[in-house]
């Protein structure tokens, strides 16, 4: 089977990544997702396992689709019958980039249209009263390539479920866990984050270390899809428990100004079974004081548009500057949306990489040589 995994833009490379490491096969990789090769029972390995995925679809096909006829055509020839009984729910929704076919909602229309017309055919039926499980479909028109899809996830696979509250600015856990991941948390290595809010980062880093999947206590679209095997779930959640380091002693550190927030942190990583790895403290990012022993410094601090007047950035930019300069040689990783953050911050990045957290277009600064190496 052929199944297709969504991403924030700029995390395919470690969700394509995540998919080796599950021995799954890569067949194509585009801005936003990665289609594989794998069998029933992968659906429910990547729903709980990938860190960094946001949707597991079934690829049902793809085609050609330069007009409303092709797209017809090609939907009405693809085996919906295969996966959705005569009175099982199919809601449609879709996108369309880059395409002669650009109106999502008359591509909609059309794309209902001809799995109606095919279900009735197949199922030998006139009417479909679309009163049982919910199969919902998705559309993604590329380039005049259609692909027709069936969402596997249900709700998004960064709601892990840990976090029902956050502060005013949370970031998304499958964000969270791409830049813990590109830290490389370790065991003999401390990560830090002076900047935690809810404590998403942390949290995320925790769950790595420890071996946690991060989906295995979530309920899935597909546990209510007739053509699977539902014992695929159980045998999923004991593969991923398997892997969880239980005797590993393992310490995180995340502090904040805002202890309203940390209280909220505490729970949060209670939830997600990480309580016992993570210190939180109250402590201003400005002021923090660098521990005797190998680490790292990995944060998300405000970047002036939803939290903090510009200005007031700035000047925090500077003062972290100087106080994380304090912690050479750990190595360090930041991610704002602020285009002269190196400048207030004063050192350039050895690396830079694009992310996204929501629609804000943001940078992940990564500092790894020591800014003062050895002679």
């Amino acid at each position: 089977m052929e199944f297709v995994a969504t991403c924030l833009f700029g995390l395919e490379k470690q969700l394509g990544e995540e998919l080796d490491a599950l021995g799954l096969r890569r067949l194509e990789t585009i801005d936003g997702r990665i289609t594989f090769r794998g069998e029933m029972l992968d659906i429910a390995r990547a729903n709980m396992r990938l860190r960094c995925a946001e949707r597991i679809y079934i690829k049902v096909g793809a085609f050609p689709a330069r007009s409303f006829t092709e797209l017809f055509d090609g939907v009405r020839a693809l085996p919906f019958e295969d996966y959705i009984g005569e009175i099982d729910a199919f809601p449609v929704k879709g996108h369309a980039i880059k395409s002669t076919l650009f109106s999502v909602p008359d591509c909609q229309s059309i794309v209902k249209k001809a799995i109606v017309e095919r279900l009735r055919a197949a199922h030998g039926v006139t009417a479909l009263p679309e009163d049982g499980a919910k199969y919902q479909i998705e559309f993604f028109i590329f380039k005049d390539v259609a692909t027709l899809m069936i969402d596997t996830s249900g709700v998004a696979l960064h709601k892990r479920g840990y976090r029902p509250a956050a502060g005013a600015a949370p970031l998304r856990e499958t964000l969270g866990a791409a830049i813990a991941l590109t830290a490389r948390p370790r065991t003999d290595t401390l990560i830090w984050d002076p900047f935690c809010g809810s404590g998403t980062i942390v949290i995320e880093a925790a769950m790595i270390e420890k071996g946690i999947s991060p989906n295995t206590g979530r309920v899935f679209a597909a546990m209510d899809y007739d053509f699977l095997d539902h014992r695929i779930w159980q045998r999923a959640r004991e593969e991923a428990e398997d892997l969880v380091k239980r005797d590993e002693k393992i310490e995180l550190f995340g502090s904040d100004i805002d202890e309203k927030v940390l209280q909220y942190a505490r729970e949060n990583a209670a939830r997600a079974g990480v309580a016992d790895a993570i210190k939180f403290f109250r402590m201003d990012a400005r002021k923090i004081e660098k521990p005797d022993r190998r680490g790292t410094l990995i944060c998300n601090p405000p970047y002036g548009e939803r939290m903090m007047e510009l200005k007031e950035v700035e000047a925090l930019y500077r003062d972290i500057g100087k106080t994380f300069a304090t912690f050479d040689p750990w190595q360090m990783y930041v991610l704002t949306s602020h285009p002269q953050f190196e400048r207030f911050f004063g050192r350039r990045a050895d690396k830079k990489r694009r992310l996204y957290n929501g629609m804000i277009p943001c940078d992940l600064y990564q500092y790894f040589k020591p800014k003062f190496p050895k002679k």
